[in-house]
């Protein structure tokens, strides 16, 4: 009877010794899980910010990140999905919270999704503080291109900071890479003799876009060092581009003609929608610039007015690369 009582109790101890072994693993793991946890800092328009990597529910209203968002495979809980163009991918995941377009958004959804990373930005720019208040606890980020800083570093500065708060570094050094190539080899074919003018097709019409302050175009003209077939002392920088009449930009006669089709990213399904490149075609003022007679007419990416972030600028400068390549 003894020797069952001592057998018993030696069970007990080490049954006693498993459970404080299992116990003291199970805290083990814990400790390394909360160790994996770390938070990234980074600087975006308004100073230095951090934020808990990964985030767990991450907001992008910015039209400029979407393309890079998509592409590294970051997970949205909401986002401007009526902003975003159908090559986005983000456009047909039904999960996704539509935060709706920046003229008439819903923002107060925002709280049901719990962001703690909020990508703001571009048409959403104004409704940063309202996020603020609604929600208080995630990192707002802000990476629109700041005026008086070059337009090209600030695409490479935007995306190299996505690659930091999302731990895709090489991805976002090959976008840089990409896009630094493609500007290098439309510096390396243009000739500074030959006048470029900017356009922007919207509403059937052809709108002037001005060098530097121009809607998308203008601001390569900066860091292409192209040579404007025409300046104004006052321009704008709306969608629409300038009112400047089609016998004034003919008068210029560019040698080559750059287009933004605003139009083609947001209003094709319009019974009035005409391309582009079928309104200069169209106009009699323009049949006899050297841009039209010489076939130097290039159009940027469709989905460009609402896609303007590095890769599509990338896509465009080979485009242009190519024509330039050819007309040599």
């Amino acid at each position: 009877m003894a020797s069952m009582k001592l057998r018993a109790a030696a069970l007990l101890s080490i049954a006693a010794l498993s459970l404080t072994a299992c116990g003291s693993n199970t805290d083990t793991a814990a400790d390394a899980n909360a160790g994996d946890a770390k938070t990234v800092t980074f600087t975006d328009n308004d100073g230095e910010k951090s934020v808990a990597v990964p985030a767990k529910s991450v907001v992008a209203t910015d039209n400029r990140t979407f393309e890079t968002l998509d592409a590294w495979g970051i997970k949205l809980t909401a986002g401007a999905v009526s902003l975003m163009p159908d090559t986005i991918s983000y456009t047909k995941d039904k999960d996704i919270l539509d935060l709706g377009s920046h003229k008439e958004p819903n923002l107060e959804s925002v709280v049901t999704v719990d962001p703690d990373l909020i990508i703001n930005g571009q048409r959403y720019t104004q409704h940063a503080e309202k996020f603020k208040e609604l929600a208080p606890d995630a990192t707002i980020v802000s990476l629109d291109p700041r005026e008086g800083e070059p337009f090209d570093s600030e695409l490479e500065r935007q995306v190299t900071t996505l690659g930091e708060i999302f731990e895709k570094q090489d991805e976002a050094k090959k976008l840089v890479d990409d896009f630094e190539a493609a500007q290098k080899r439309v510096t390396d074919a243009y000739n500074k003799d030959e006048t470029v003018m900017g356009l922007i097709a919207s509403g059937g019409e052809l709108g002037y876009s001005a060098p530097s302050t121009g809607r998308t175009v203008g601001p390569m003209f900066d860091f292409l060092g192209l040579t404007p077939a025409l300046e104004l002392e006052e321009s704008s920088t709306d969608h629409e581009g300038d009112d400047v009449s089609v016998e004034a930009i003919a008068k210029s006669n560019p040698d080559w003609i750059i287009v933004m089709d605003r139009d083609a990213a947001v209003g094709t399904d319009g019974e009035e929608y005409k391309p582009a490149k079928e309104l200069l075609e169209n106009s009699e003022a323009l049949q006899n610039v050297t841009a039209a007679k010489e076939g130097h007419v290039v159009v940027m990416p469709a989905d460009t007015y609402t896609n303007e972030g590095i890769q599509t600028y990338t896509e465009f400068l080979n485009g242009f690369a190519d024509a330039l390549e050819a007309a040599k």
